[in-house]
């Protein structure tokens, strides 16, 4: 199981890791979106932007659709809320620091003060 995880965080970290990418999941939160209506905004080819969508699909971010010659993509919420949970963690892990760190320093900044 944990080396399952950790290899689906792998790639969806990695796929979150290019702007462009990025950038078609911002696009496919307003619903399902054909390759070529993805590529627009950007300034790259349509293969490149075909590389990036199996680099999502790869892990596990979208799905595609076939309808006939046009293939529309959509958000596949699953794997973002593993992300999100795995951070959520740690955030709250390095939260818990910060302030036990921020109660040590409290005294020594009152006195600096004086």
């Amino acid at each position: 199981m944990v080396k399952y995880y950790s290899c689906t965080l792998d790639l969806t970290f990695s796929a979150l890791g290019d702007p462009i990418r990025r950038g078609i999941l911002l696009k496919l939160t307003h619903g399902k979106v054909s390759a070529s209506e993805l590529a627009r905004p950007f300034q790259v080819s349509l293969p490149a932007i075909s590389k990036h969508l199996r680099v999502l699909e790869n892990a596990g971010l979208i799905a595609r659709e076939r309808d006939g010659r046009i293939h529309r993509f959509h958000i596949v919420p699953r794997r973002l809320k593993e992300a999100s949970h795995w951070i959520n963690r740690y955030r709250k892990f390095w939260e818990e620091r910060f302030e036990s760190l921020e109660k040590y320093l409290e005294p020594i900044n009152k006195e600096e003060k004086t």
